[in-house]
């Protein structure tokens, strides 16, 4: 019996690298597709994977899209209404959260209460309404399937744990590109340099994330959640050769580490057949090649948008969205060249300092905490101050 599956940001890096594993397993079904506005890619996909549902972010190019594939038996949404009926309309039994950015909270948590199982590679969902989710999901009974590798790995550490709980998290980092660098250098880095991720082939704002250190502070406060630990149980180490993807240390001080080669594919399947292990194609570590493992403390005074994180989810409430969405907004200006690199962290912490707090937020809440940091940041560079 086939295993039916949905994928939320399917023309992205992680909804396509979920689409080829489908394509090398048979037992694969995919009934719903959700992209932004890749209408040309979109249309691709439904003709190849036949989903039931198709949504695009932007109705013109939703109509565009339902003209395209008239002559198939494919319903055509779009929307936040749209993304939320392909996320929890349909017979799909899971559903790969892989849009970027907040945009994902709304349909993960319409998927949960249609009793759906998440894959989640959205993590903002966590980061900004992890008090929601987690619930959520203990009161439906649905599971979530971590698919960041370093969340992933945590998730397949704890698996041979007896369901002992972790008493440390160490959460590893490559360090990005600019590992080593200073403040000074790090003032003439471009948007070209930026992009240049030296181990992970990734979307372009997790890519500027990892190399601010940003998208590891994300992750902190993800793991908070989805493993129920406290921030001082969760150590940033930074592994420059992404072989080690995060390691879990017990109570007794026994450490288990899960290493593989750097490829999304590999945490992705696992959580789409958890807890079967299928075989998966590719590059093996050869351990005689790598040698050593080398091991870092991270520059959290350089690369402060990792202190910054700590900082928002130890406040809590609106504090973490606060902090994702000033960095979501100060990424895309930085892509766009209106604001030097540097501006990121500055940004997220001026917004922190100045962003309203609420303690125990809603998803309206959340939202209205969105728009108030995206505004400051706006605000900042309309300003000149950057």
């Amino acid at each position: 019996m086939k295993r039916k599956i949905a994928v939320l940001g399917s023309t992205g890096s992680i909804g396509t690298q979920t689409l080829e594993i489908v394509r090398n397993n048979g037992d694969l079904e995919v009934t719903a597709l959700a992209a932004g506005r890749n209408v040309d890619a979109l249309e691709r996909q439904i003709r190849e994977f036949h989903p039931e549902t198709a949504c695009l972010w932007e109705e013109e190019a939703a109509r565009d899209l339902k003209e395209r594939v008239r002559d198939l038996d494919v319903r055509v949404v779009w929307g936040m209404e749209g993304l939320m009926e392909a996320a929890a309309g349909g017979p799909a039994q899971i559903v790969v959260t892989a849009v970027v950015g907040m945009i994902g909270i709304r349909p993960t948590m319409a998927a949960m209460e249609a009793g759906k199982d998440i894959a989640l590679a959205n993590k903002e969902t966590l980061v900004t309404a992890g008090h929601l989710i987690m619930p959520l999901a203990a009161e439906k009974g649905v599971r979530i399937l971590p698919v960041d590798s370093e969340h992933s790995a945590i998730f397949q550490c704890l698996q041979g744990a007896g369901g002992n709980p972790a008493h440390k998290i160490l959460l590893t980092a490559s360090g990005g590109p600019f590992r080593g660098w200073d403040r000074e250098r790090l003032s003439h880095v471009t948007v070209e340099d930026a992009l240049r991720h030296p181990n992970w082939s990734m979307g372009k704002k997790i890519t500027i994330d990892s190399s601010t250190m940003v998208n590891k502070g994300l992750e902190v406060m993800e793991a908070r959640w989805l493993f129920g630990v406290e921030f001082d149980q969760i150590q940033v180490v930074v592994q420059p050769t992404s072989v080690i993807h995060s390691m879990v240390e017990f109570a007794d001080g026994a450490v288990i580490a899960q290493l593989g080669t750097p490829d999304m594919k590999l945490p992705i399947q696992y959580a789409l057949y958890y807890p079967e292990r299928r075989y998966l194609p590719g590059e093996r570590l050869d351990f005689a090649k790598i040698g050593e493992i080398h091991f870092e403390e991270p520059d959290c005074r350089t690369f402060n948008g990792l202190a910054l994180a700590y900082e928002a989810g130890r406040k809590g409430g609106t504090m973490p969205t606060v902090f994702n969405a000033a960095n979501e907004q100060a990424v895309a200006l930085f892509l766009d060249r209106k604001i030097p690199y540097l501006a990121i962290a500055d940004l997220i912490q001026g917004a922190l300092e100045n962003c309203s707090m609420v303690e125990a937020p809603g998803v309206e809440e959340i939202l209205q905490a969105e728009r108030q940091a995206r505004a400051y940041v706006e605000q900042q560079m309309e300003a000149g101050r950057f």
